[in-house]
């Protein structure tokens, strides 16, 4: 049992047969759970990190789970409402983080997909995004609720769902007390300052570049955004310091490797038609033949990682069908306790039914793809690629988190499985790469949304949740959230434009080449290759090739800022005086690099939605004043160097 101090130990270790996990708020206790503030807590929560994790995973290709700040605010909120005599329990502070946390898995696969459909000149209406949002995470959380209790209750101790564990611990040790919260708070305001100065007043430069001397067109640039630097702290060393190194290897040797080779070329090198490489800026050089390499590098790394996993895969989805057929077969007992009680299995399988039946036979949720076969075919491609990944992604993501769930090679590998399909059925023109990316857009979705809603599921394990109002404010969290981060999603587009150096979405630009490769057979292969090579010799050398590769295909300038974050964290927890001062600054840096991609995300929205409304983006004053532009780039770095200060000296401050 546990003392009301903290979880109970046996929550780290592997129960005996016939041995129970008993949680910190016992099943036969009745708190507070599934209320009007805990659910209108998350869906607010939600829409402020779901359409700020879609602006950050726009332009670095990255998002960061959510649970852990929606929990530590919401906490914040009810000591706050005790003034006034409206108390919160744990478990409502749980569903809360649990309707919340659904928004940031949209955000994932959203900008992962759809924003390809504008860069076709086919862009979706917000309807149709919202719609093709909600199957896929509605489809998401379904497949999960029958593996709920083979996954989370009978494999407790060999999956430990380092998220979930993580989020639990932070929820009783709030419940216990402290003064965390304040942390994400300073962190959303100073991270949205510091991009008024950059995005909308333009009082300095969000960007400094280094011209390396002596070496061909090589330039290391550095991104001025406190969003990526508190990236890059959540990541730590090692992701940083590998994925600098894949953009290093791109603006040093790949970039002036290109150059020297060109100049004595005379006629352009395809995929450029009209210019010659020693005509080209630096930047042309990358987005015309280095975003190639980088492109078959990810691929690669994203199909080996997928293929790594092929046992583990099909294991989980051995045991999971058969789970799955024992549930059916058996039914629900009567009695269950409050902590084992599940959404019904029927309810299960007709809300698949109708996703997919809606897909299939509704005119407008794929769009203008023509007729009812082709809708019916790529509804069964979604039902078929999103049970089998779902399954997939629940376990592996209880193994090695949410952070390393391979969700772009399960994309990938759907959008090649579809694509061949339709390749075979002669379906290759815009119609056809729509309903393709379309697949992978709902797919893309319910994987992420699976890894995030078993991670709750294992959070609400350990302090003793009802599963069954977890998976309901989850399916809210997906209903609520969608509208808002697809609207976020047009405006950044609308304001930016996808594939800007304000808004590369990167992710979305290598589902495109992919479905252009498969569908059109006109990709630069050459340069693929020389990607995939790269991936090799990452294997080959037992460097993680997926991180190295997400690198290569990034601007160097987005990866930099990640790497200053990731080693400070090394170097505030290697200086912490114990244990219990390492795990403090950990969670601080944690929480305010948290509160840095909300800032910067919502006030990234706040000028997109100005810009949609005034039809420009805001003037701002300039940097003229700074004098010429290397000041003013300089100047700009001293400032974002002040605000590393200011992180470095509140993660030192204990609480």
């Amino acid at each position: 049992m546990t003392d009301k101090k903290g979880l109970d130990p046996k929550a780290y270790t592997i129960l005996a047969d016939g041995e129970e996990y008993k949680p910190y708020v016992a099943a036969s206790e009745s708190p507070a759970e599934f209320t009007i503030k805990s659910i209108g807590l998350g869906i607010l929560f939600g829409i402020i990190f779901g359409a700020a994790n879609a602006y950050l995973g726009l332009r670095a290709g990255l998002t960061i789970s959510t649970s852990i700040p929606v929990a530590v605010m919401t906490v914040a909120v009810f000591r706050a409402l005790q003034k006034t005599g409206i108390h919160g329990t744990i478990l409502e502070a749980n569903i809360a983080q649990t309707t919340g946390s659904a928004s940031s898995s949209l955000a994932s696969g959203i900008i992962f997909t759809l924003p390809a459909l504008f860069m076709w000149n086919m862009a979706p209406g917000l309807l149709q995004m919202t719609v093709l949002a909600m199957s896929g995470g509605l489809l998401g959380v379904l497949f999960m609720i029958p593996l709920r209790r083979y996954l989370i209750e009978r494999e407790h101790g060999k999956l430990p769902y380092p998220e979930g564990m993580a989020c639990a611990e932070v929820l009783v040790a709030n419940e216990v007390g402290g003064n965390r919260a304040k942390n994400i708070f300073v962190g959303i305001g100073m991270g949205a300052l510091f991009k008024f100065l950059t995005s909308w007043l333009h009082l300095i430069p969000g960007h400094a570049t280094l011209t390396i001397p002596f070496i061909k067109k090589a330039q290391v640039g550095f991104d001025l955004s406190a969003a990526l630097f508190g990236v890059g702290y959540i990541l730590g060393r090692r992701v940083a310091l590998i994925m600098v190194g894949g953009g290093l290897l791109s603006a040093l040797i790949i970039i002036p490797g290109i150059a020297y080779w060109g100049d004595a070329r005379e006629i352009p090198l395809f995929p450029e038609t009209l210019h010659l490489i020693r005509d080209m800026p630096t930047g042309q050089i990358w987005s015309r033949y280095v975003r190639y390499i980088g492109a078959g590098a990810v691929a690669a790394a994203g199909i080996i990682t997928l293929i790594r996993s092929l046992p583990v895969m099909l294991h989980s989805f051995k045991a999971s069908a058969s789970q799955l057929t024992r549930v059916a077969g058996d039914g629900a007992p009567a009695q269950l306790p409050r902590t084992r009680q599940d959404l019904p299995l029927k309810t299960v399988g007709i809300g698949v039914l109708l996703i997919v039946a809606f897909l299939g036979f509704a005119p407008w949720a794929f769009g203008n793809v023509g007729g009812v076969g082709i809708r019916l075919v790529a509804a069964s491609c979604v039902a078929v690629f999103a049970f089998f990944f779902v399954t997939v992604a629940a376990r592996i993501v209880g193994l090695v988190g949410v952070t390393s769930n391979p969700t772009s090679g399960m994309t990938i590998a759907a959008l090649l499985g579809t694509a061949t399909v339709f390749l075979l059925m002669g379906w290759t023109d815009g119609t056809g790469k729509a309903a393709t990316l379309i697949v992978g857009c709902v797919v893309a979705i319910a994987v992420s949304i699976a890894g995030d809603t078993s991670q709750d599921l294992k959070s609400g394990f350990l302090i003793g949740a009802t599963p069954k109002r977890q998976q309901r404010a989850e399916l809210i969290g997906v209903l609520t959230s969608a509208v808002f981060v697809c609207a976020a999603v047009i405006l950044l587009g609308k304001a930016f434009g996808f594939g800007s150096a304000e808004l590369p979405a990167p992710q979305a630009t290598l589902m495109r080449l992919v479905i252009d490769g498969v569908l059109d057979q006109n990709l630069p292969w050459g340069l693929v290759g020389i990607g995939i090579g790269i991936t090799l010799v990452c294997e080959i050398f037992k460097v993680p090739s997926l991180p190295f590769a997400v690198g290569v295909y990034l601007p160097v300038s987005t990866m930099t800022p990640i790497f200053l974050g990731g080693m400070l964290r090394h170097y505030l927890e290697k200086r912490a005086a114990n244990q219990e001062d390492m795990e403090g600054r950990r969670e601080r840096g944690v929480l305010l690099g948290s509160g840095f991609v909300g800032g910067e995300g919502l006030l990234g929205v706040g000028i997109a939605g100005v810009a949609f409304a005034l039809n420009r983006k805001p003037d701002g004053i300039g940097t003229e004043w700074l004098g010429p532009q290397w000041l003013a780039e300089t100047v700009g770095f001293a400032a974002f160097l002040l605000l590393v200060y200011w992180f470095v000296s509140r993660v030192r401050r204990s609480d």
